[in-house]
Parts: structure tokens; C-alpha cells; sequence
């Protein structure tokens, strides 16, 4: 009935057992949330029953709650349990999610958290972390299931439902040598349509998809992406199977690739959400604006240039803003398109050639549409063929070259191993801003007396 209810009634409800001291109404809720929603009760609890709360949890528990925390929330909740508890709980955890944890102590609290471990799993996490950040080593987990080729399926069966409880996942077992290399996959449906007697080596797959401890995060995504897979073993330069990397680690990494991009798309820095500070916020946005608004200052020395022109026909004006905004528009799209593309494939000389000759042409379509409908318009307002002339034909160039740049800039980036999203589209808007005004103040200068 709980799980009906709304969260802040559950938390009510929550906090009356907490001061009645009823476990075991307590208890009957805590069952039927998922830790997602006990995460987000936690945190809404006031600061004297937060400790209570994380009491009345099991490790494994607490373990899966915990994870769904932030890393300032999941410091502080393991400090209020104390050392034995906490160390209990780190135990219990993914290893990649403690590497993450950890990343973000002083080597002071990391030596405490890791002391109060079993030694196996302290030297795991140490080992996980000497990886470099964004990489599938600190990625991986080592809570999977591995058999050997001589096993039958009965006897694999039966080491899965052993170790069931352990693995993040029970997707696929694999197979491995006597020196731990990784030689095969079987998956738990082959398992399910085998017969016990079959032998592993006769029905598991040995053209595995595995990926290296170094290789970029955003590879192992695209990979899992590419095969449908639930999961992706990873090797060492040897073949040794060193862990795997589950689906839902992997759409984690998506969402902060996807807002990491966002956040350079729109130069705005590092990670701002509804929870940041408004100083902190300025701050990491200012520099980039500042940037921009020094370029910005080019746009206005332009316009200054052809003052005589714009006295001359002060029609021109009206167009302006006009102009530069379209440019900048269509300059932003092709960029989104090429950092999405980017992201999701792997790029190759015959396909760069595809795209840029398929914008180009985007480009010719949308140029020629709108400087037909934006000449006439110019050409009925002021009853001047030459000024239609003029914006039309500024706006047919503009919108070319807007659309070259927001797909060349990111793809020359991306050759010179620079993320493309630094490509932002304010920094994109500023630069087709700048040439968008060369070309129409030159255009109409060249046509001027035939203005006035």
C-alpha cells in the first residue's frame, strides 16, 4: 500500500515509526520501495532521523541505497553509520562506484574507507583506481560469473545460481582458460535451451566482443550500443578477463557524455543544475561569455566601418539582425548534427566527404528558399528590386557559409583530438555573426548608389 502513496506521506509515515520505535511497521514500507525512492526519502528526512533511518537498513540495503546518492550525500550517510557499518557496506557495493566515491576524498578519508574493507575488495577498488578516469577499467565491475570449457551446462547452471546473489548480472557467463583468459561467452538463454548433459565448449560462443581496461568510455557505450548487448567483458593487453561493464553502468556514461556536450554546446562550463549556487553558476559561465563578448566587440567595429553605407540606405538596417540570426541558427543546427553523429559512430574519410558534400547541398536548399521569400519581401516593402537583391543574395551566402562552419569547425576538432563540442554554438553564433555583416555591408557598399 505504501508504494501507492506519495512520497512526502511516506516520509511522514516513515518518521512516526522512527519515533514510536515500530521496526516492524518500518520495515513492511522500506519493502516495497526501490532504493531510488529510499535515496530520495533519506535526503528529505531531517537531520536527527537521518541517522536512525540508515540503522534500520540491511548492508545490502543500504549498499544499493547509498549508490543512488550523490557523492557528497554518500560521504556523509557512510560517515554517520561509523567505521565497521561503512566498511560493511563498501563491501557490498559496485567497485566502480566506489572508485567514483573515493575520486572525490582527501587521501586521509580514502586510507579510512578502504581500511575498514575486507582486504580482497580494498584491493580491487585500489587496482580499479589506477586507471585513468573515464575508462572502462574504472568502470568495470568484477562481480560476474565465470566457468570453464569442460563444464556441462548442469554444472554451470549450478555455479550461477551460486553465485546469483553475488553478480550484478546473470545475463551471460564466461568462459575462461586456466590462466584466466577469456575464451568464450555463453548466454543464460543457450543455458536455458541446452540439455544438462551438453558440454559449455560445444555451445558457447568463441568470437567474443570484449573491449581493454584503457579503452575510452564512450567506445565500451558505443559497442554495447552497436550489439544490443547487456554487458561487455573487459581484458588486459594479456586476454585475462578483468571485469565486465553492465548496461545500466553504460547508460549512466550516456547521460554524462549527453550533458557534458550540453554543457560546451551552450559554453557554460562545468556541470550547472537546479541545485547549484547562483555565484558558482556565474562563475562558471562568465568566462566563456567574456570570451564571446570581446569576439562580439568585432561585430560592432563592422558595423561601425559601414556607417556611411547604412546612412546612405538606412534600409539596411531593418535587415541586420535578421541576417546575423539566421546565420547562426543554421550554423548551430549543422554543428548539433555532426557532435550527435560524432558521438553515436565511428568517422572515416568517404564518410566526412558524405557529410559535408549533404550540408553543402542542405545549405544550397534553405540558402535559395529563404532569399527568394526574404528578397520579396524587401522588394514589396521598399519597391526596390536592388535591396531585395542586396538581402537576398547576403542571405544566400551567409546561410552557406553558417552552414559550412557549424560542420567543418567540429570535424577539424575532432581530427585534431579535441572534443568537437567545444565548438559551442555561442562561439559558432559569435564567428557567422562576424562574417555574416562582412558580407552583407560589403555587398550593399558595392550596390550603394543604386540604393539611394
Amino acid at each position: 500500500m505504501s508504494k501507492t502513496l506519495p512520497q512526502d506521506q511516506l516520509t511522514l509515515l516513515i518518521i512516526k515509526a522512527l519515533k514510536d520505535g515500530r521496526k516492524k511497521d518500518l520495515q513492511r514500507i522500506l519493502e516495497e520501495l526501490q532504493p531510488y525512492d529510499m535515496a530520495s526519502i533519506y535526503t528529505s528526512l531531517p537531520e536527527k532521523h537521518q541517522v536512525r533511518f540508515l540503522l534500520q537498513l540491511t548492508i545490502p540495503v543500504l549498499a544499493d541505497m547509498i549508490q543512488e546518492l550523490s557523492p557528497e550525500e554518500q560521504f556523509s550517510a557512510l560517515q554517520k553509520v561509523g567505521k565497521e557499518r561503512s566498511g560493511k557496506v563498501l563491501d557490498d557495493m559496485d567497485n566502480d562506484d566506489i572508485a567514483s566515491l573515493l575520486d572525490n576524498m582527501p587521501p586521509g578519508r580514502v586510507e579510512q574507507f578502504l581500511s575498514g574493507m575486507t582486504k580482497e575488495e580494498s584491493l580491487i577498488v585500489q587496482d580499479m583506481m589506477t586507471y585513468p578516469p573515464e575508462t572502462a577499467g574504472r568502470l568495470m565491475t568484477n562481480r560476474f560469473v565465470w566457468i570453464r570449457n569442460y563444464y556441462s551446462v548442469k554444472e554451470a547452471v549450478e555455479k550461477l545460481k551460486s553465485f546469483a546473489d553475488f553478480a550484478e548480472t546473470i545475463n551471460y557467463l564466461y568462459v575462461v582458460d586456466e590462466e584466466r583468459k577469456l575464451v568464450g561467452v555463453v548466454s543464460y538463454r543457450d543455458l536455458l535451451l541446452a540439455e544438462p548433459e551438453h558440454m559449455i565448449k560445444d555451445i558457447m560462443y568463441t568470437r567474443v566482443i570484449s573491449i581493454g581496461l584503457e579503452t575510452d568510455q564512450e567506445e565500451a557505450a558505443r559497442l554495447i550500443e552497436r550489439y544490443d548487448f547487456l554487458a561487455i567483458p573487459v581484458i588486459d593487453e594479456d586476454g585475462v578477463l578483468k571485469g565486465i561493464i553492465t548496461f545500466d553502468d553504460i547508460l549512466d556514461v550516456v547521460i554524462q557524455e549527453a550533458n557534458e556536450d550540453i554543457e560546451k554546446l551552450s559554453a557554460s562550463g562545468k556541470a550547472i543544475d537546479f541545485d547549484t549556487k547562483s555565484h558558482v553558476a556565474a562563475y562558471r559561465r562568465l568566462p566563456w561569455l567574456i570570451l564571446l563578448l570581446f569576439i562580439g566587440l568585432v561585430s560592432g567595429s563592422i558595423i561601425a566601418s559601414f556607417e556611411e553605407t547604412l546612412s546612405q540606405a538606412v534600409a539596411l538596417a531593418f535587415f541586420m539582425p535578421m541576417i546575423a540570426g539566421m546565420t547562426g541558427n543554421t550554423g548551430t543546427q549543422s554543428l548539433a548534427v555532426v557532435v550527435r553523429g560524432l558521438a553515436s559512430r565511428d568517422i572515416d574519410t568517404k564518410t566526412v566527404i558524405k557529410l559535408i558534400g549533404r550540408e553543402f547541398w542542405v545549405a544550397i536548399i534553405i540558402g535559395i528558399t529563404c532569399s527568394l521569400l526574404i528578397a520579396a519581401i524587401a522588394f514589396v516593402w521598399q519597391g526596390s528590386l536592388i535591396l531585395g537583391f542586396v538581402v537576398g543574395a547576403s542571405l544566400l551566402l551567409t546561410l552557406i557559409i553558417g552552414t559550412m562552419a557549424g560542420t567543418v569547425i567540429p570535424l577539424i576538432l575532432y581530427k585534431l583530438k579535441v572534443d568537437p563540442a567545444v565548438a559551442s554554438g555561442p562561439l559558432i553564433t559569435t564567428i557567422n555573426d562576424i562574417l555574416s555583416l562582412l558580407i552583407y555591408f560589403g555587398i550593399a557598399s558595392f550596390f550603394i548608389k543604386s540604393l539611394m
